[in-house]
């Protein structure tokens, strides 16, 4: 009893933290309820105007998923539409953490729902890259700079954290470049990551349930000082969107995993890959980020050696990029390695939590 009482008279910028608990928890359930329950209804009507045409640059590739062809896709408008839902619910709307987490969540939304729908509508594989990537550079460097006004305000706010020994940098203006290319950084890794069914639904489950964590503890002043984090002051009501996107996720699961009744797109892994950046961002945890998300970064430098290897030397450095396809390769069955990747992404989530209690 002491302890609960401790915790409640603890001032900061948002509601008690048992009142922030309880709003994450119906936040969560609401999201997949809303995901889960409208699933059918989404998917019947995505099914008569946007379905997948595989149609990658290998040829193999496409044998291998030539089953997954016309399956319907753009998934992540109910995955969007859930979270968003459940932040005016549960989210206190006069945060500028929830503020901009919501128009990071929309934006990415629609460039990757433009992404998809000139991808099913057209020959083309999506937006040419530098337009994809002027979109995402556009969004970031809005919210950081933003971002920048709010965290300017707060102790440590502008710090550059080492994941061990308690080290920091302060950067200044530089948030901006830095905070923009981690945005766009890990919405990309995300969305390459989303090749199998169920494969970045679940690591986003993960990743996101471990960033609702450090959000909590981030804004939570006794807790933030015990474990030698930064405090940063209204960082909690972050619990509010990732508890909706563990939710959501959950709920599209249901209808994502293997054989697939559909996918997420770039309209969902766009949005939820930046939401993951931009948590990292506000509690100052970007380098343990590459921790939490840990399969997304090594799935993108899957990418990034072998488009290098091959220009260098002419020759693959692995089977077929990103890696997950290797294994497909190489013959494994799709659900054994969804669920390996899986296994992978929760250990690494622990992994980044415990590491907090080694500083």
């Amino acid at each position: 009893m002491h302890y609960r009482q401790s915790l409640e008279a603890v001032p900061g910028d948002g509601l008690s933290p048992v009142h922030l608990t309880a709003r994450t928890a119906l936040a969560a359930v609401a999201a997949f309820l809303l995901a889960w329950w409208f699933g059918p209804v989404a998917i019947a009507w995505l099914r008569t105007r946007f379905r997948e045409r595989v149609d990658s640059a290998s040829a193999r590739l496409n044998e291998l998923h030539a089953a997954k062809n016309a399956t319907p896709t753009m998934g992540g408008l109910f995955i969007v539409a859930a979270v968003v839902l459940a932040m005016l619910l549960f989210g206190d709307l006069g945060s500028p953490y929830v503020q901009q987490a919501m128009l990071l969540i929309v934006g990415c939304g629609f460039l990757g729902a433009v992404d998809d729908w000139v991808k099913i509508r057209t020959t083309r594989r999506g937006l040419r890259a530098w337009q994809k990537l002027a979109g995402q550079l556009l969004i970031a460097a809005i919210v950081v700079v933003w971002l920048y006004g709010v965290q300017a305000e707060k102790p440590q706010g502008l710090a550059l954290v080492l994941p061990l020994g308690g080290w920091s940098v302060a950067l200044g203006w530089w948030l901006v470049p830095w905070g923009t290319l981690v945005l766009v950084g890990s919405s990309n890794g995300v969305n390459l990551t989303d090749g199998l069914d169920g494969l970045a639904g679940g690591c986003l489950v993960f990743a996101g349930a471990a960033l609702c964590g450090l959000c909590y503890l981030a804004g939570h002043r006794l807790m933030a000082e015990y474990l030698a984090i930064p405090y940063l002051a209204g960082a909690g009501e972050l619990c509010i969107p990732f508890g909706s996107l563990v939710g959501a996720m959950l709920g599209f699961l249901w209808y994502n995993c293997y054989p697939a009744e559909v996918f997420m797109g770039d309209t969902g892994s766009l949005p939820a890959g930046a939401l993951l950046g931009y948590g990292a961002l506000v509690i100052r945890q970007e380098l343990l980020l590459l921790v939490i998300g840990g399969v997304f970064v090594v799935e993108t430098l899957s990418v990034i050696l072998q488009v290098s290897w091959f220009r260098l030397t002419g020759k693959r450095l692995i089977a077929c990029s990103p890696l997950h396809n290797h294994f497909l390769f190489r013959g494994d069955h799709e659900i054994k390695i969804v669920v390996r990747f899986w296994i992978g992404s929760a250990l690494l989530a622990l992994l980044a939590v415990a590491s907090l209690n080694i500083r």
